[in-house]
C-alpha cells in the first residue's frame, strides 16, 4: 500500500507491504463551514467567562499573545479577525500589543511575522518578539517549584487585558498544547522554562501525551500562568488540512479543558499490540522545520514500539538541528545517548533545550532510531541518529530480518495522533 507521509510543505509517498502494515491516523473532522462566524460567536459566548467586550474598559492596554512560526496556528486568519472584532468594539490600534510566544525559540524575522500575521497587521500594530533571555523584559511572579524566579514577559504581565491565542494538539510532555502554555513557557524567561522542563519533570511518566491533571510539569505551567492574573483564551483545533474544526474561547482553564476533550476524541487511537517497526512524521511544516521539534514525532511513535524495535522519523528539518543551537551543542558534547542521560543526572548540570535530548535518549534506550530528512548524514550522526535515505527499503529489510510475524505501524500525521496500547 502507498501511504502519504506529511513532510515539509508536501508529502512523501512510501510503499508499505499491504498485509503487514497498520496505518494510524486521527479521526477525520471536517472544517467549520463558517470559520470566521464561529470564531466571532465564540468571543461573544465564551466558556466560563464574560464575553470579550466586557473585559475591556476604555483605554485598556490589550496584549494579544500569538504562537511563533514553529506552530500551525492559522494566525493569518484568526489574528486579523480578532483585531477587526476589537476595533469594532472601540479598541484603538494604539491600545494593542501583539506578543510572539517564542518560548526559548529564536526570534521571528519581520518577513516571517508578515507571513504569519499578514503585512497589514505588522504595518499597523505594535508586534514584538518575546525576549526569553532578557531579565529586564520580565516580571517575577514568585518562584518555580525548583526555587527559580518565575519570570514572565513584562508586556503580558502589565497588560490590562491578556488574550492568549493558539491551537490545541497532543503534546509529548505537557499533555496538550494551548491553554497555559501560551504564557508559560510561551512568554517566560529561559531560566524559568529550564526549571519547569528539568530532568525530574521530563522523566516523570505522567509528563506525556494526553495527560494534564496529575502531570507535574503541566500543573506548574498552569500555576505560574494563573499568578499573572485572568487571561481570555482563544484556542482553535485543526484537521490535517489545517482547517479550523473548533473554536474554544473564554476562561483559560475551562476553555482549554473543553478544547482538549474535543481533540482527545479524534487524536486518541487504541492499538492492541506493540509493533516491531514504527514509521512516524512530525506532521509536516511548520513543525518539522528542525530536529529540535522532531523529538515530538519520535515520541508519538515510541508509544507503540516494541522494546528493541526500529523507529523511523520523516521530518524535513530545513533549518537543521538548528546548527549551533543549545540542543546541537549538547548532543555533540556526548559520545552516546546514555552519556546524555548520565550528564543530565549529574547534580547541578543544566543546559537549555536539554529536555529534547533527554526524551530522544530515553527513546533510544528502547529502540533504534533513524531519520529521513534533508540533513546531511554527518549532522544526523552527530545527533546520535541514523540516516534513512529510503524508508520503504528499510521497512522491507527490517520485516524480513525480524520474521513473518513482524508488523509495521505508520503514523502519517505524527504527533497529531496519540496511539496508545490497550
Amino acid at each position: 500500500m502507498k501511504v502519504s507521509l506529511a513532510y515539509g510543505q508536501g508529502h512523501l509517498d512510501v510503499d508499505f507491504p499491504d498485509d503487514r502494515t497498520t496505518v494510524i491516523q486521527p479521526s477525520n473532522r471536517p472544517g467549520l463551514a463558517d470559520e470566521r462566524g464561529d470564531f466571532v460567536r465564540a468571543l461573544d459566548h465564551p466558556v466560563g467567562a464574560p464575553a470579550l467586550p466586557l473585559w475591556i474598559k476604555p483605554g485598556a492596554k490589550v496584549c494579544i499573545l500569538f504562537t511563533d512560526i514553529t506552530r500551525a496556528t492559522p494566525n493569518e486568519r484568526i489574528i486579523p479577525w480578532l483585531l477587526a472584532y476589537l476595533e469594532s468594539k472601540g479598541v484603538a490600534k494604539s491600545q494593542v500589543t501583539l506578543l510572539n510566544q517564542l518560548g526559548t525559540h529564536r526570534p521571528n524575522t519581520r518577513a516571517e511575522l508578515e507571513s504569519m500575521l499578514t503585512p497589514q497587521v505588522v504595518a499597523e500594530y505594535r508586534v514584538l518578539n518575546h525576549e526569553p533571555e532578557n531579565h529586564d523584559a520580565c516580571v517575577a511572579f514568585g518562584t518555580t517549584r525548583g526555587g527559580v524566579p518565575a519570570l514572565i514577559n513584562r508586556h503580558c504581565a502589565e497588560a490590562d487585558v491578556r488574550i492568549v491565542t493558539g491551537f490545541i494538539e497532543p503534546h509529548f510532555f505537557a499533555g496538550f498544547s494551548g491553554g497555559p502554555k501560551g504564557i508559560m513557557p510561551g512568554v517566560a524567561h529561559v531560566e524559568t522554562v529550564m526549571s519547569n522542563h528539568g530532568a525530574h519533570n521530563i522523566g516523570d511518566p505522567r509528563a506525556t501525551f494526553g495527560i494534564c491533571e496529575g502531570n507535574p510539569l503541566w500543573e506548574e505551567l498552569l500555576e505560574i500562568t494563573l499568578r499573572v492574573g485572568p487571561s481570555f483564551l482563544i484556542n482553535v483545533t485543526l484537521n490535517e488540512d489545517k482547517a479550523i474544526t473548533g473554536v474554544f474561547a473564554g476562561d483559560l482553564v475551562a476553555a482549554h479543558r473543553a478544547g482538549r476533550d474535543f481533540v482527545r476524541t479524534a487524536a486518541m487511537q487504541r492499538v492492541d499490540h506493540p509493533f516491531d517497526v514504527v514509521v512516524t512524521t512530525n506532521s509536516g511544516y511548520p513543525l518539522d522545520q528542525n530536529l529540535y521539534q522532531g523529538v515530538k514525532g519520535m515520541s508519538a511513535g515510541a508509544r507503540i514500539i516494541r522494546d528493541g524495535g526500529t523507529l523511523v522519523l520523516a521530518a524535513e528539518c530545513r533549518e537543521g538541528v538548528p546548527a549551533g543551537s543549545p540542543l546541537d551543542k549538547l548532543l555533540r558534547e556526548a559520545a552516546t545517548p546514555e552519556e546524555i542521560l548520565a550528564m543530565l543526572a549529574t547534580p547541578g548540570f543544566v543546559r537549555p533545550e536539554q529536555w529534547q535530548a533527554q526524551i530522544q535518549a530515553l527513546i533510544q534506550r528502547r529502540a533504534r532510531v533513524l531519520v529521513r530528512s534533508s540533513l546531511p548524514d554527518d549532522v544526523l550522526r552527530a545527533a546520535h541518529l541514523e540516516p534513512c535515505p529510503d524508508i520503504a527499503a528499510l521497512v522491507r529489510d527490517e520485516l524480513a530480518r525480524r520474521g513473518p510475524s513482524a508488523r509495521v505501524a505508520v503514523l502519517p500525521q505524527g504527533p497529531l495522533t496519540i496511539p496508545y496500547l490497550a
